[in-house]
């Protein structure tokens, strides 16, 4: 996070705008509507800015900038055409610790202003860190589409409440849930549909109806799909971001759980070969001993949960303690690194069916049925089979497949450092001796291989090698 973002109160507070074109005009007109007292310094003034200082919106010094104009201001707008004087408005700023902000020049910033979604009292504020305003603007205008004006209204309401609420429900816990209902329900829609009054009697009878009981908890098993969160299903991110804890395995990345509430407890459980933080047992309980506390528990898995994810094992002891669950599928890491590594796993003239298969068993071994997996006109999947892909090359030539069958790895599949390594089942062992890999990866056997060189289109992917 480049840039930690805050929202000042500047109501009846003193700032200062250094400049009186309309650049600074527009930082006037922002600072105004938060309800600050706002005095210009500049020799001339726009005519807008002409305009406020006739209506006695703001006050006006009509001479060059004197370092004396920062005493008594809490916040700073330097919007000159000079270089030099925005300079010196910001060193003194910075010398002071007073916030300042000269107009596209993020380097004497010390802070910057966000392109603004106003529902007052709900704000969204958008900032690339002034690397594109443009962007943030398209950014900001995209999101007033997807957030109903009557928000405000909303949040106006449920202050109303806040007190009564605090007061009826203490548990912090319980009243988010109950907060969380106000606004994803009936009263939502009844704001949205312009019936404040049916709201309020409706939030009246909420709040009187709401109880102090006891709280059941809920595991929500979710798939996170194969590494790039836009792959997210719309459920998952919704649970993501209403769950109590998240435990998390190794393969879901930083970006997707950003996703989460900010004060969920974060649980790592991540396994890796030969160093497992918990072992399975151990997360299977975790899971209901928390859930069991009230807690809304969100076991998040890379892919989907049911394939290979272990998911099975874990709601077999949810359901053994008589928690509930629920379960939302995600893509599996087969279906996400094919796709994007231009593989498709069938083909009318390549292949008709597609076996997927784990490459590490419980027992450690890679003892697989060969002869079912080593069959023409098939697509095999390998997980998990990294440390043992030169054992499986060697077993399914051994078992009749020709060594000249194509083959890729494909690491870390969806996301920006994915890396595809084409070759064959006779000569990826020397590529593999010759590049690094790193898990995760996943393994493709067969003719659909063909087709990566010519479908390849993730403009992030490196391949390496070739059939």
């Amino acid at each position: 996070m480049q840039y930690f973002p805050v929202f000042f109160d500047l109501n009846g507070k003193h700032c200062l705008v250094v400049g009186g074109g309309d650049v600074a005009a527009r930082k006037v007109s922002l600072l105004f509507r938060a309800g600050a007292e706002v005095k210009v310094v500049s020799p001339e003034l726009c005519e807008s800015l002409k305009n406020r200082v006739t209506n006695g919106e703001i006050s006006h010094e009509a001479r060059p900038f004197e370092d004396a104009d920062l005493d008594a201001c809490v916040l700073i707008v330097a919007g000159t055409d000079d270089q030099a004087v925005n300079k010196r408005v910001s060193e003194l700023a910075h010398a002071k610790c007073i916030p300042v902000n000269v107009v596209d020049q993020p380097e004497l910033c010390s802070f910057i202003v966000p392109s603004i979604i106003d529902r007052s009292p709900v704000q969204v504020a958008v900032s690339t860190g002034g690397a594109s305003p443009v962007l943030a603007r398209l950014l900001r205008a995209r999101l007033e589409t997807m957030i109903p004006a009557a928000y405000g209204q909303l949040a106006s309401l449920m202050n109303e409440f806040r007190d009564k609420v605090k007061s009826k429900l203490g548990d912090e816990s319980k009243r988010r849930r109950f907060w969380e209902d106000v606004a994803q329900g009936s009263i939502a829609e009844l704001i949205f549909s312009g019936k404040e009054e049916a709201a309020r009697e409706a939030m009246h009878t909420a709040v009187d109806a709401a109880q102090v009981e006891e709280d059941r908890g809920e595991v929500y098993l979710v798939g996170a799909g194969p590494g790039d969160p836009d792959l997210l299903t719309f459920r998952a991110l919704r649970l993501l971001q209403q769950a109590d804890v998240i435990v998390y395995d190794r393969l879901v990345s930083s970006e997707i759980l950003d996703m989460a509430r900010r004060d969920a407890d974060l649980i790592y459980v991540g396994k890796e070969r030969d160093k497992h933080t918990l072992p399975q047992d151990d997360i299977n309980m975790l899971l209901a001993r928390v859930a069991k506390k009230g807690k809304r528990v969100l076991r998040l898995k890379g892919g989907d949960p049911f394939i290979f994810g272990r998911g099975g094992e874990e709601i077999e002891t949810l359901m053994q303690e008589g928690v509930r669950f629920q379960i939302v599928p995600g893509i599996t890491a087969a279906s996400g690194a094919a796709s994007y590594a231009g593989i498709p796993l069938t083909h009318r003239d390549y292949a008709q069916s597609v076996t997927f298969v784990t490459g590490h068993l419980k027992d450690g071994t890679m003892n697989l049925n060969w002869k079912a997996l080593a069959q023409p006109n098939q697509t095999l999947v390998v997980y998990m089979g990294l440390l043992g892909v030169k054992t499986l090359c060697a077993k399914l030539v051994e078992n009749g497949l020709a060594a000249d069958t194509p083959m890729a790895l494909v690491q870390k599949a969806t996301t920006r450092d994915q890396k595809v390594l084409v070759g064959t089942l006779g000569s990826m062992p020397e590529l593999i001796d010759n590049n690094t890999i790193k898990p995760p990866t996943l393994i493709i056997v067969g003719k659909v291989v063909t087709l990566q060189k010519k479908l390849s289109w993730f403009g992030n992917a490196e391949t390496v090698g070739d059939i």
